[in-house]
């Protein structure tokens, strides 16, 4: 599907097709809801460098949750990234190897990375001491397993970095489903899978992590294991919409399209729990150390918030008017350039700290620093999508048979 489509009912009508047919279903509501994460991850940096995190009473509090964003990633590339390939299962179709499925996601991941980092290693003042094995963490992305602290200008990357570890053990993941070749993933495979990996992630949380950090790990809470019922989330949905698009459908999940063909109420039940996250349940609102079990109320209140979002767009109405509007080219659009938005977004509010009279910390100045950081990361987020991110996602087939086939499609370049 081109960048260009119109907004018709024809976008959004994937629940209609059945992908044995051969097509891969698009899921165009997902586009403006990863812009969704990416604007909140801007909000709550921009919110807690102009000191707003403590004003504004409840609104204030609920500010720093906003790095729910982070959540909505990861459900998003829990889904799209084991869609395909459970579908494919299911119907005995074949899936990309994994040689060349870790190629596609460095093609994805790692050239806009680079182009983030490297200004903040530069330009950034705190990053002025940075030597070769400081470089050499940054640039392979490990610096969560062998560092203190997260780098000045980049400490929004942890996230990626975490995803990348989820990206490389995705394919043994798939092979416990059941999606090796003479197997089909069945329900029961799906349900042990997804409840391995949230058992793991409370066993983490409540019982590993500490005795982890203290041991020397000082960013132990940014790694997978504490995440991991987030993509669950996602792969949990994925393996709904393969059932309920296969001939015969999943009558027992009925209640879950109605639920999500009704948006507002996804996104009440949302914002409800985000309200709930903002109170002491979830534990500090700035940088204390919650405790174990404040960290996994937060992880678990963030898991429902993201698959709430996220389900709006895997089973939309296509004849409603949020589907109509999240289908448009301007939500989409910022879709596709979002990931540009959270690489770049922390080196640019340096920049307009830098550059402007505005004081870290004093409060007032949030909606400005806001407007000026979004006025400049936009139309760079934009540059580094068109000649970039599509440019570089060409190469996804190097050395395949379907290597001159037309450039990427928006599914690929957004998953």
């Amino acid at each position: 599907m081109s960048i260009h489509d119109t907004d018709s009912a024809q976008q959004v009508d994937h629940l209609l097709h059945d992908p044995s047919r051969g097509a891969t279903p698009v899921f165009p509501v997902l586009d403006p809801l990863r812009a969704v994460g990416a604007l909140a991850v801007v909000l709550t940096h921009v919110t807690f460098w102009t000191g707003d995190y403590l004003r504004y009473g409840m609104v204030g509090r609920m500010l720093p949750r906003l790095d729910v964003g982070v959540a909505i990633f990861f459900v998003l590339s829990g889904f799209l990234l084991t869609h395909q390939v459970l579908a494919g299962a299911v119907r005995g179709r074949p899936h990309d190897s994994t040689r060349r499925y870790y190629w596609k996601r460095f093609l994805r991941i790692y050239p806009p990375y680079v182009i983030g980092v490297v200004p903040a290693m530069l330009f950034v003042g705190a990053n002025a001491g940075a030597g070769p094995a400081d470089w050499l963490k940054v640039l392979t992305m490990t610096d969560i397993y062998f560092s203190d602290t997260l780098r000045p200008g980049q400490t929004q990357m942890w996230s990626l970095a975490t995803e990348v570890s989820f990206y490389v053990v995705l394919p043994l993941l798939l092979l416990l489903a059941g999606t090796s070749r003479g197997r089909r993933p069945t329900t029961r495979r799906v349900a042990l899978l997804a409840s391995g990996l949230v058992v793991l992630n409370v066993v983490w949380t409540l019982f590993l992590l500490e005795p982890v950090r203290d041991a020397g790990a000082a960013l132990a809470a940014q790694w997978l294991p504490g995440y991991l019922m987030w993509f669950t989330a996602g792969i949990a949905l994925a393996w709904a919409h393969v059932l309920t698009t296969r001939p015969g459908g999943a009558p027992g999940l009925g209640w879950l399209v109605a639920l999500a063909r009704q948006p507002g109420v996804c996104w009440a039940l949302a914002l409800s729990l985000l309200v709930v996250a903002a109170t002491p349940i979830s534990g500090p609102m700035l940088f204390d150390t919650p405790t174990p079990a404040e960290a996994l109320t937060r992880q678990v209140l963030y898991a429902v918030i993201g698959g709430l979002l996220v389900l709006t767009g895997v089973f939309p109405d296509p004849a409603s008017g949020y589907a109509r509007v999240m289908s448009k080219r301007l939500p989409r659009r910022l879709g596709h350039i979002s990931y540009g938005v959270f690489c770049l977004h922390l080196i640019v509010l340096h920049f307009v700290y830098w550059a402007t009279p505005y004081t870290m910390f004093e409060g007032n100045d949030l909606l400005p620093v806001l407007a000026l950081t979004l006025v400049i990361t936009l139309p760079l987020a934009e540059l580094l999508y068109r000649f970039v991110e599509v440019p570089v996602m060409r190469l996804r087939n190097v050395g395949s048979p379907t290597a001159r086939k037309s450039p990427p499609s928006v599914t690929t370049l957004r998953s």
